[in-house]
C-alpha cells in the first residue's frame, strides 16, 4: 500500500485511539470508550505495518510528520481550537522533514 494512503489512515486511527482513551481518561467518558480505541489502535498498528521499507523506524520517523499535521488539523476540526501561527509553522516543519525522509534516494 502506498504511503501516501497509509499515513493518513493511520494518522486517523491512531487520533482516534488516543482520544477514545483521553475522553475515559480525562473527560470522563463511559468506560466503553475503551474498546473502539483499542480497536483503532490495532488497526493503526497493522496500517504502519503496510508501508513498503526496509527499515520500520524509518517508515514511523516519516509517519510522525503527517501524525503531527493530523493532531492539529483534530484540534482544530474536531476541539475547535484554532491552530496558530506557531502550530501552522511547526507542522509544515515537521511535514518537510517527513518528505526529505521519504523521498530522499538512498544507495544500497
Amino acid at each position: 500500500m502506498p504511503a501516501a494512503l497509509v499515513y493518513p489512515l493511520a494518522a486517523l486511527a491512531e487520533i482516534a485511539g488516543c482520544f477514545a482513551i483521553w475522553s475515559w481518561w480525562r473527560l470522563g467518558a463511559s468506560p466503553a470508550w475503551l474498546l473502539p480505541g483499542i480497536g483503532a489502535l490495532v488497526v493503526f498498528g497493522w496500517l504502519l505495518a503496510q508501508v513498503e521499507t526496509v527499515a520500520a523506524g524509518r517508515a514511523y520517523a516519516a509517519y510522525g510528520g503527517v501524525y503531527i499535521a493530523a493532531s492539529v488539523l483534530w484540534m482544530w476540526l474536531a476541539e475547535g481550537q484554532r491552530p496558530d501561527r506557531w502550530d501552522v509553522l511547526g507542522t509544515v516543519v515537521c511535514l518537510m522533514g517527513a518528505a526529505i525522509i521519504l523521498g530522499a534516494l538512498r544507495s544500497g
